[in-house]
C-alpha cells in the first residue's frame, strides 16, 4: 500500500479511536501484563500492555503478529518507547476488525512484537499494510514482519502453542512456544 493510501486510513482510524475512547469502549486490562512468552526463534519477551475494544465476539477470528526493531533505540530508550507507545493507540484501535492487542517489550535483540486478535484476515492484512508506513519511519526496514493466522484466537495461540500447527521451527519468529 502506498503512503498516499495509508495516510487517509490512519487518519480515519485515529478518529474512530477517539470516538471509542470517549464512549469508554477501549480498555487496558492488566491480566496479561508481565506474562513472559518464548517464541520459536528462541527469543523471549514480556507483555507490557494490553488493549481491548469492547464489542461482539469476532465472526472471523484471526491472530495478527507484527514485529519490528526500532532504529537507534538502546538501553533506557526502550523504557521511553514503552511509555510513549500509549500515543500509538490511535494507529490501530479504530481500524475495522480490531479486537485486542498484547504489546510485547523488546526481546534480547531489541525486537518488539504486537499480538492481536482481529475479526477477519483481510481486515488484519489491510491494517498491517497501512501500519507499515509509520513503522518504516522509526524502524529498521528489514525488521518489519507480520503474520496473519486465520481461525485462531490470541489467547489460544499463547495457551496452546501447538494450535498453530505442527512442531515449531526456529524460522517461525511469530510463533509462541511457551508462556509463564
Amino acid at each position: 500500500m502506498r503512503w498516499s493510501a495509508a495516510l487517509p486510513r490512519l487518519a480515519v482510524c485515529a478518529g474512530r479511536t477517539a470516538v471509542q475512547l470517549v464512549r469508554r469502549r477501549i480498555r487496558f486490562p492488566r491480566g496479561h501484563v508481565g506474562q513472559r512468552v518464548r517464541f520459536a526463534d528462541g527469543s523471549t519477551s514480556w507483555v507490557y500492555r494490553e488493549t481491548v475494544l469492547e464489542g461482539p465476539a469476532p465472526l472471523e477470528p484471526c491472530v495478527l503478529i507484527v514485529q519490528f526493531r526500532l532504529r537507534r533505540v538502546r538501553g533506557l530508550g526502550h523504557r521511553a518507547f514503552r511509555a510513549e507507545s500509549w500515543l500509538n493507540t490511535p494507529l490501530f484501535a479504530g481500524f475495522p476488525g480490531f479486537v485486542s492487542k498484547l504489546w510485547f517489550a523488546a526481546d534480547e535483540s531489541g525486537v518488539y512484537r504486537g499480538l492481536y486478535d482481529w475479526d477477519g484476515p483481510d481486515r488484519a492484512d489491510a491494517y498491517v499494510r497501512a501500519l507499515w508506513w509509520p513503522l518504516a519511519l522509526v524502524s529498521e526496514l528489514d525488521s518489519i514482519q507480520f503474520r496473519v493466522l486465520p481461525g485462531l484466537r490470541r489467547d489460544d495461540v499463547i495457551a496452546d502453542p501447538a494450535c498453530s500447527g505442527g512442531p515449531a521451527e526456529p524460522s517461525q519468529w511469530w510463533r509462541p512456544t511457551e508462556s509463564w
